[in-house]
């Protein structure tokens, strides 16, 4: 666990709270990284002490190296303080930070309402993990009012999720009202905010679970797989705790040392690659070729207001949808041109990723059509420059290409 004196007091700001967070302090004899330690067993000096600490399976203790070592608990800590909660829980990967809470807060005969823009490996959960333990799924279009989002409620209800914005096709949903209708009737709402990291506060707004795959910005460099579940009251971390040590999730801790390296230079990351994101945007907006570049962040966009409203920021991912004359065959010809991007399915790296989406994405509550085939791009830490004159070629791949 961090140390009292170290210097992640509420009213610094972000950057100063990514460089001191989790780190012993600063006036101290030492190296200025935590260490990394590994381990299994924990040895104790009585059989007294052993017991006395059995009893602590929720705390940041040594126990068991299932259990997490100090080089966990100091990155739960700026997750923590990033997420604006109180507690954390790592996890093995991005995926393992969804199933987690949903395994923790559903049990058999509940249902839970997913929305149709959902990251599809957790669709795939729920339609084959839950089913299977008596656990059913609807899902509702992320665009749903408060009254629709009301009908779908059923006395069994759990759990709501969202996902905002939704990670291939970027729409917003309204969070505050999400958690209106789930606590209104007895349910918790569980959030993806792997693209809002920071920028959206989640507790402030009424989230109850807060899931984040530090995989993405928090790594920063693509070589790490992590994941991290942040809770704000006692019987929430209980329970998330509890579920993550039965389930045996664990996350290495040379990953999580190396999180905790990527966090420090998020900020600055985060900053560099919102303003490029936001310029290679703006250009695609200006192209004859594109119908609608969905990001939220820019104005007119699809769910603006609603960014505009919550959010304090935004990261580099974004959609574009290309005009219908052209075909997913010449979109995916295009990709295939870029020298500077890579075709891959994460992001949140310091390198620019392009993906086609069309024909790869299930929806089953009527939303996700656009009108044109569509494109994900991540923009990476390259000059923006040099990404649009890589863009300019693909898109006269695009235009040549036989219709």
């Amino acid at each position: 666990m961090a140390s009292k004196d170290a210097s992640t007091r509420k009213e610094h700001g972000f950057a100063t709270r990514l460089s001191h967070g989790g780190r012993a302090g600063t006036h101290i004899h030492g190296f200025v990284n935590p260490p990394l330690l590994r381990g299994s067993t924990v040895l104790y000096p009585s059989v007294a002490d052993r017991i006395a600490f059995g009893k602590k399976r929720m705390e940041q203790e040594l126990i068991y190296g299932v259990m997490g070592s100090p080089t966990h608990h100091a990155l739960e800590d700026v997750i923590a303080e990033i997420e604006g909660g109180t507690r954390c829980q790592i996890v093995s990967s991005g995926l393992a930070a969804v199933t987690t809470p949903l395994l923790a807060f559903l049990d058999a005969g509940d249902h839970c309402l997913m929305p149709d823009s959902v990251y599809g490996p957790a669709r795939s959960f729920c339609d084959l993990m839950l089913k299977r333990l008596g656990i059913s799924t609807t899902y509702y279009r992320p665009d749903i009012d408060e009254g629709g989002l009301a009908a779908l409620i059923r006395p069994n209800t759990k759990v709501v999720y969202a996902e905002s914005p939704g990670s291939h096709t970027f729409e917003m949903q309204d969070v505050p009202m999400l958690a209106r209708v789930a606590h209104a009737h007895g349910a918790k709402l569980l959030m993806d905010n792997t693209w809002g990291i920071h920028f959206f506060q989640p507790f402030r707004h009424g989230v109850d679970v807060s899931i984040q795959a530090l995989t993405k910005y928090v790594v920063g460099h693509s070589d790490v797989l992590l994941g991290s579940v942040t809770t704000n009251s006692d019987a929430d971390w209980e329970r998330l705790r509890g579920t993550a040590l039965a389930l045996g999730q664990y996350a290495s801790p040379d990953d999580c040392w190396l999180a905790l390296r990527g966090a420090r230079t998020m900020g600055v990351r985060l900053d560099r690659q919102m303003r490029s994101g936001l310029e290679v945007a703006s250009w695609f907006r200006q192209r004859p070729e594109v119908r609608q570049v969905l990001h939220p962040a820019l104005p007119g966009a699809p769910g603006h207001e609603i960014w505009k409203r919550d959010f304090t920021g935004a990261c580099s991912l974004f959609g574009v949808v290309f005009d219908p004359r052209f075909s997913v065959e010449a979109t995916q010809a295009m990709v295939d041109s870029l020298t500077l991007f890579g075709i891959g399915a994460s992001w949140g790296g310091y390198e620019s990723l392009a993906l086609p989406t069309t024909g790869f994405i299930t929806r089953t509550a009527g939303s996700g059509d656009f009108g044109g085939p569509a494109c994900r791009f991540h923009i990476g830490l390259e000059e923006p420059a040099d990404l649009i004159a890589d863009l300019e070629r693909g898109l006269a791949v695009l235009r040549d290409y036989p219709r």
